[in-house]
């Protein structure tokens, strides 16, 4: 099988474009949540033994079967992040679709809290937050990926 290339470069510009404009990752929610300022509420759509297993710390629970029946509990004037587990399980862009269809201004983090652990971001549990070992293949030590 070959690969099409009929695609115009303009036509992809504007893909990429629409992509950048609705998604986020981990690497930059990091960096936002410990400005102290990050312009959003993060929010975690996975299920309450997930959540329990371990979240992000500072991101609020809100399973995505829940999000209409609960969605006064948002600020619709404060823009929000989404996320699930990671990239096989499509919860974030499901809470993303139905908060964007609710009025609000949302992102999906890619790669989910799956790839939050794994590059040994801080991870909060009942026994308090710490930071998993760091997973060498998403996260080489020393080495950027040059985003």
């Amino acid at each position: 099988m070959s690969l099409d290339w009929t695609t115009d470069p303009a036509d992809a510009a504007a893909h990429f474009a629409r992509r950048l404009a609705v998604e986020t990752d981990v690497s930059d929610v990091h960096a936002a949540l410990e400005s102290g300022a990050p312009g959003f509420v993060l929010l975690d759509s996975r299920s309450a033994e997930s959540w329990a297993q371990g979240h992000v710390p500072g991101a609020v629970h809100l399973p995505g079967r829940q999000i209409t029946a609960r969605v006064g509990e948002l600020d619709r004037s404060v823009p929000v992040v989404t996320y699930c587990w990671g990239p096989g399980c499509n919860g974030a862009t499901r809470a993303a679709l139905a908060l964007a269809t609710l009025g609000f201004r949302v992102r999906e983090m890619i790669g989910g809290f799956e790839y939050w652990a794994r590059e040994g971001l801080p991870v909060e549990t009942a026994d308090g937050v710490h930071r998993p070992a760091v997973d060498p293949l998403p996260a080489p030590a020393g080495i950027s990926c040059g985003c």
